[in-house]
């Protein structure tokens, strides 16, 4: 009997069969969630994020030493998982083109919630498909969240930055349409860039946005100005020489992309010396709170943004503290309490 024991000394073990750990390893529930996305029509952009916000919870599997097995996926290590993001995590840890000033520890409460939430959607399709007995992310709530306040353009930064674009070129006129387009539409910037030719309706002078491109898988038509219209035409007749049905394309013929595009406006920005933070969504928002400043309704701004729910439409737009003033100059309860004592009174027959 000694001698069978000394010849287990220093060998593994063997313990479940290979098709069993197989069955309960992450990377096979990954698999099953992304075919299922996929099947379902998810745009590119989302599954993206389901393997980058994957790929982040495996390294810190790894970091702890905890095999990729489902089974010791608990809520408490979710929930260590979550404190280690916001108290430990180095945001750009590895990255060689960020500075090392970039490199600050804890990530915010809207990242850790976008990493989490991927995670809590995947979980949950796991545990409806029956493929786990539990989800430990059920019990799992959101991070708070700071509210910072939503910087928007002034009427005289929107006038600026339109005359930064050299319209005498062909990149720059481009971009000029681009940004006319994305405050008069208020259309999202990937929105803008799929749009084809056969998208404008020259009669109505509107524009589709097709469901494959919109956010939620809803086409929708918006209305634009008959200048943005003729400027759009005017672009059009410029990518002749292309052979594309794309309306933005890179002075090579190509669809012109996002990253593109936010570098020429970064550029544009400093050019014309405006401070904020300028990205292409800052057009549509800026946009939609002027919309409402003007006297625009919420349920007609909900259609031209393309919103579902209409409390995201409240979420999404913010009044200036002009328009709130003016407002509560208006409606304010006080007016009705002191009107009557407001009246002009007989003093003499």
């Amino acid at each position: 009997m000694a001698n069978v024991t000394d010849r287990r000394v220093g060998k593994r073990t063997r313990g479940e069969r290979d098709s069993i750990r197989v069955e309960h390893s992450l990377e096979t529930m990954f698999d099953i969630v992304y075919t299922a996305k996929m099947a379902e029509g998810i745009k590119a952009g989302t599954l993206r994020n389901y393997r980058t916000n994957w790929k982040f919870f495996l390294e810190y599997l790894d970091m702890r030493g905890i095999t990729h097995d489902i089974r010791n996926v608990t809520t408490d290590l979710v929930r260590e998982y979550i404190v280690w993001m916001l108290n430990d995590k180095v945001r750009f840890d590895g990255h060689k083109y960020k500075p090392d000033e970039a490199k600050t520890v804890g990530l915010t409460p809207v990242t850790v919630n976008t990493r989490i939430g991927t995670l809590k959607t995947m979980f949950k399709f796991l545990y409806d498909e029956e493929k786990i007995d539990i989800n430990p992310f059920a019990p799992i709530k959101t991070v708070e969240e700071d509210t910072p306040e939503i910087q928007v353009l002034t009427v005289e930064e929107i006038r600026v930055l339109l005359g930064v674009p050299n319209q005498r070129s062909y990149a720059g006129f481009r971009d000029y349409v681009l940004m006319t387009l994305l405050f008069d539409a208020m259309l999202r910037i990937q929105e803008a860039l799929s749009l084809k030719v056969s998208d404008i309706n020259v009669e109505t002078s509107m524009v589709t946005v097709r469901a494959e491109n919109a956010k939620n898988r809803n086409q929708r038509t918006v209305p634009i100005q008959k200048r943005t219209l003729n400027l759009l035409l005017e672009l059009i007749k410029e990518n002749d020489e292309f052979d594309s049905d794309y309306i933005f394309l890179a002075n090579y013929g190509d669809q012109l992309t996002q990253s593109n595009f936010r570098n020429k406006l970064h550029r544009y920005a400093k050019h014309a010396g405006i401070t904020k933070r300028i990205h292409p969504h800052l057009f549509r928002h800026t946009a939609a709170t002027m919309f409402l400043e003007a006297g625009g309704d919420l349920r007609h701004l909900q259609m031209l943004l393309g919103h579902k729910d209409f409390r995201m439409v409240i979420r999404y737009t913010h009044l200036s503290k002009t328009s709130l003033k003016s407002q509560h100059e208006m409606y304010s309860p006080l007016n009705q309490v002191l009107k009557p004592l407001n009246k002009s009174r007989k003093i003499k027959r």
